[in-house]
């Protein structure tokens, strides 16, 4: 059959269904799993696209196509919670293994091209990546914001650590976005979702 690799690759990537995260849905009844993550990515970065910095130089449909081929690497070498100093050791390495096992069940060109633009979106040096990377950062921010934030209290996140890992990677792509942050934010904050 002509096609075989497609439908194992599109099997195999259905195990990302059951990757769960650190984070909870908007009802705050569950957690989310990662397929459920991608697919919100990819609605926001359509909807925020146009407060994007550099949205001349943006191809959305890359940043789309990125957003939904890169977090298929959890599949092997799972979630890694964005706050977790000991799980963020290591898990560019991890997760580039993962990446090469993943796309490797396709044939060229798309098992290159799948593994480039995980690449791209893990350099954030591209307009694509770093918006594309933006809209990931600041998905899990606003349930968080509009719900408990049991992940964060969970982990005893602090303002500082938020600030550290998110401000400028959201401000970068957009100021809009970077205002919505800090409302956010100053939400979070006054409702002692987040340690001082």
């Amino acid at each position: 059959m002509k096609i075989k690799k497609e439908i194992d690759f599109i099997l195999a990537v259905d195990a990302l269904k059951n990757v769960q995260r650190r984070n909870y849905n908007a009802d705050d009844s569950r957690r989310e799993n990662t397929a459920e993550h991608s697919w919100q990515i990819i609605i926001l970065a359509q909807i925020l696209f146009p407060y994007a910095k550099s949205r001349a130089d943006i191809d959305l449909l890359r940043v789309i196509r990125m957003l939904s081929i890169h977090d298929l690497v959890e599949i092997e070498a799972g979630d890694t919670f964005l706050f977790d100093e000991v799980g963020m050791a290591g898990k560019f390495e991890r997760e580039q293994v993962s990446a090469r096992h993943i796309f490797g069940i396709l044939d060229e060109p798309l098992r290159t091209e799948f593994f480039n633009l995980w690449l791209e979106f893990e350099e954030e040096k591209t307009a694509d990546a770093i918006f594309a990377c933006a809209i990931d950062r600041i998905m899990p921010f606003i349930l968080n914001a509009h719900t408990s934030g049991k992940s964060w209290t969970e982990a005893g996140v602090t303002e500082k650590q938020i600030r550290n890992m998110l401000e400028n990677a959201i401000r970068r792509a957009s100021d809009e976005m970077g205002e919505a942050f800090e409302t956010l934010l100053n939400l979070s904050l006054e409702t002692e979702k987040v340690v001082k």
